[in-house]
C-alpha cells in the first residue's frame, strides 16, 4: 500500500463540527483508523470548552505544574507531552504538529477557516450549514435523516440541505471509502 504525504509543513486540515453529542470525537477515531491504514501520520487536535485537568493528581509532572511550572514536559523513548498553564491557539497547534503529520483532523473550533465535516444530530442543528465556513460533507444521524424525510415541518432545514449541495453521508452507514475520497486521501 502506497503512502499518502502531504508537503511538510503543510498537512491536510479537517475540521469535525457538531454540537454536543454529535459524533465528532467517533468520527475522529474512524477517519484516524483508516488512514492509519493508508499509512498517513495522522494529528487530532480537540477544542474542550471547559477548563480540563489532564495530569493525574501525585504524578511528578502533576507536581511540577502545582508548584507553579509554567510548561512541564515529560518525554519517554516512545512519547512526548507538554503541558501548558496558557491557551495555544488553533494556529499555533497547527504550527507545532505540521512537521509530523500528513493529515490534522481536528474536532471543533467552530469558527476556524478550515474545510468541515458536519455532524446533524436532530432538526436543531440545521443552523450549522449556514453559520459555518467551508462546509464539506454532512454527516447526519438517523434522527437528522428522519427529521428531513418529515416533510412540511422541515421546510427550511431541507431546503438549506438541497440549496448547499453538500455529499451526505448517515451515521451508522458511514462509507469510509467515498469519506477519504471526498477529503482528497
Amino acid at each position: 500500500m502506497e503512502q499518502k504525504q502531504a508537503s511538510p509543513r503543510n498537512p491536510i486540515i479537517i475540521q469535525i463540527v457538531g454540537y454536543k453529542n454529535s459524533g465528532k470525537t467517533k468520527l475522529i477515531c474512524r477517519l484516524t483508523e483508516m488512514l492509519k491504514r493508508l499509512r498517513c501520520r495522522v494529528g487530532t487536535i480537540k477544542h474542550d470548552a471547559h477548563d480540563f485537568q489532564m495530569d493525574t493528581p501525585g504524578t511528578d509532572t502533576w507536581q511540577h505544574q502545582a508548584a507553579g511550572a509554567d510548561i512541564t514536559a515529560i518525554a519517554s523513548s516512545k512519547r512526548t507531552a507538554i503541558l501548558k498553564k496558557k491557551p495555544d491557539t488553533l494556529r499555533q497547534l497547527i504550527n507545532q504538529m505540521s512537521d509530523d503529520v500528513d493529515v490534522i483532523l481536528i474536532e471543533g473550533f467552530k469558527e476556524a477557516p478550515f474545510p468541515k465535516i458536519i455532524m446533524l444530530r436532530n432538526g436543531d442543528d440545521f443552523d450549522l450549514i449556514h453559520k459555518l465556513d467551508q462546509p464539506l460533507a454532512l454527516v447526519l444521524w438517523p434522527e437528522a435523516q428522519t427529521f428531513l424525510e418529515a416533510g412540511d415541518n422541515t421546510g427550511d432545514c431541507a431546503q438549506a440541505v438541497e440549496q448547499s449541495k453538500l455529499p451526505r453521508y448517515a451515521l451508522h452507514d458511514l462509507d469510509m471509502d467515498a469519506l477519504l475520497r471526498l477529503l482528497n486521501l
